[in-house]
């Protein structure tokens, strides 16, 4: 609470008109007290004494006019002007206090004297006897209250003219400033009274909550005068953050303030009406230019794409900056939500909402994409394999509750854009897929799988380069996956007729099991367990036992279940219609049980 100070003399703020009080002019009479001065304009002034003391003597004075059966009416009317004459004295220091470094015993002195005066109405407080004195109650601590109030108004209006006539540190509006310029008087001068004035005051009158809710009222009048006016959004959402962030967090629980503010008490900074109203105002401000900036990223990759240039490499793979765009487009509006709403996430699905879209049309791009069969398509592929990535470890983080959407149509996306590299392996690899189950592979004199994976070696080389590397071992992974899926559709189209031809069967499928995981050891999953664990079903059962082996490989393999007991249901021509009737129901019911369902590969 800064004075202003005009060369030598003190600007004194001039008291509203309840506290300047008429006081009569007196002529000198005969018998005047010697300690009773006048002013050059005829008014009565105390002397310059410690205004405990004056309070004091005052206060032996009315004793000894109120013993008096019938005081004159000169000495009544002398009491009480030089009662108000204190009182103005005493909110004159008060006043001063809350402007000036330079207090010294003054404002102790004031409030002790204050002090005085509350004891001596509530003497007469209630009235009984007959009612009390005409000068009784002074009501010192209510003036006091009330003068503190009209300080508070003063100096917000006063921050709020200045905010806006020095720039408040670079805002662009005269609302961000005007704002900018009272929330940070109000902190100021909250400090200065946990600080300064509180100590100096008696507990009960609680002086920092006294003044807190003040101008935490003048404050929100304010603020409610600004939004009847009408708000352009920038000022909205700058007053949203004031409101729901910096106040609540920087200035109410600032570490001087914590614990001593009773906060509870000071109710809401704007009404619940006012406050939905900007948010509203905010919210559909913010989702209007979240959308223009997605749709703008996504017109500039599209761009990219369609002209002549290669992508970008980083570390040796393709990359394309849109998911850094479109990351820093959600994680600046998250963050707007945080600072300017409060919000604990209960408003990002609305983020999510407009995100879900984007990668909609995303989806597309892609689809358009790969209908071009030429190199810089196929690298600029690879790029969105890596965008894609990148915005599913962001969603997945960031979004966690409101992303499942979007995390879905990312794995349409993933398994599109990893089909159109997989798609011609798979072509190329037919030749091979082909000698499965066939009589040289069941002899051994064809080494087919080691063929096939030769084969796919070099392949992954010629049309996986330049793929991110955690993209390749997630590409290699789904491959795997597909590699057995085809295995085992061609195990079903094989004939097996007798137990040598089962348990050669049994001896090939052991050994492509090995082989398969160790290709695809550094990405993949480990299908060895479940391939020896069919194998060994390809030997002669009883069909009980059988059975129950089953049951334990859908209870081991539950996603595999469905896709390799046909499988081997096919290829086992010593188990009967109705034992095959009952291993399936066996199987159902097992994975019933365990509430796993079967996924086909």
């Amino acid at each position: 609470m800064e004075d202003k100070v005009e060369g030598e003399s003190r600007r004194w703020l001039k008291f509203p008109a309840r506290f300047r009080k008429n006081v009569r002019p007196q002529e000198r009479k005969t018998g005047q007290r010697s300690d009773e001065v006048q002013s050059e304009d005829g008014n009565r002034k105390l002397p310059e004494d410690e205004l405990e003391e004056i309070g004091r003597k005052l206060s032996v004075q009315e004793e000894e006019l109120l013993s008096l059966a019938q005081p004159s009416e000169e000495d009544v009317d002398r009491l009480w002007q030089d009662l108000e004459v204190l009182k103005l004295r005493i909110l004159t220091v008060v006043q001063e206090s809350l402007t000036s470094d330079d207090l010294g015993g003054r404002l102790t002195d004031a409030l002790a004297a204050m002090r005085l005066q509350e004891q001596l109405d509530r003497r007469w407080a209630g009235g009984g006897g007959g009612g009390g004195p005409p000068w009784r109650p002074l009501k010192c601590l209510g003036s006091h209250n009330a003068l503190l109030a009209d300080v508070v108004e003063s100096r917000l209006e006063e921050a709020a003219r200045d905010g806006d006539s020095d720039g408040a540190g670079g805002l662009s509006s005269p609302v961000k400033r005007r704002v900018c310029g009272m929330g940070k008087r109000v902190k100021a001068d909250l400090l200065r009274c946990v600080r300064v004035l509180q100590p100096r005051y008696e507990p009960h009158l609680d002086l920092l909550n006294v003044y807190a809710g003040l101008c935490h009222r003048s404050f929100s009048a304010r603020l409610s005068s600004m939004i009847r006016d009408g708000l352009e959004a920038d000022d909205c959402a700058y007053l949203l953050f004031w409101v729901n962030t910096f106040y609540p967090q920087e200035i109410l629980e600032h570490e001087e303030l914590r614990g001593k503010l009773k906060t509870g008490c000071l109710g809401a900074l704007l009404q619940q009406d006012q406050r939905r109203q900007l948010e509203e105002l905010f919210m559909n401000n913010k989702e209007e230019r979240i959308s223009e900036w997605l749709l703008k990223a996504l017109q500039r990759e599209e761009e990219r794409w369609t002209g002549a240039n290669m992508p970008e490499v980083m570390d040796d793979f393709f990359f394309c900056p849109l998911a850094i765009d479109v990351i820093q487009v959600i994680d600046g509006s998250l963050a707007d939500l945080s600072a300017v709403l409060g919000d604990d996430g209960t408003k990002s699905h609305k983020i999510a909402t407009h995100l879900e879209r984007f990668l909609l049309r995303y989806k597309k791009t892609v689809e358009k994409l790969s209908q071009r069969k030429d190199e810089r398509a196929a690298a600029w592929m690879k790029a969105h394999v890596a965008c894609e990535e990148q915005l599913r470890d962001y969603i997945t983080t960031q979004l966690a509750s409101h992303g499942h959407r979007c995390e879905a149509i990312l794995d349409t996306l993933r398994d599109f854009a990893f089909s159109t590299f997989t798609r011609p392996i798979h072509g190329e690899l037919k030749v091979h897929y082909k000698q499965l189950w066939t009589a040289g592979w069941l002899d051994g004199s064809l080494s087919v799988m080691d063929s096939l994976l030769d084969s796919l070696f070099q392949l992954f080389r010629l049309h996986l380069s330049g793929l991110k590397a955690s993209c390749r071992h997630s590409l290699a992974a789904t491959f795997q996956r597909q590699l057995l899926s085809e295995y085992l559709r061609r195990m079903s189209n094989g004939r097996l007729k007798s137990d040598e031809e089962r348990a050669g069967a049994a001896e090939r499928m052991a050994e492509d099991a090995d082989k398969i995981d160790d290709f695809f050891y550094a990405g993949g999953e480990r299908f060895r367990p479940m391939l020896r664990h069919l194998a060994d079903a390809l030997r002669p059962h009883h069909p009980g036992s059988f059975r129950q082996e089953m049951v334990a490989f859908a209870r081991k393999f539950p996603n595999f279940s469905e896709p390799a007991l046909s499988a081997l249901l096919a290829i086992k021509s010593d188990v009967s219609a109705a034992d095959v009737g009952a291993i399936r129901r066996a199987v159902e019911e097992e994975l019933t049980s365990t509430n796993q369902r079967p996924a086909l590969l």
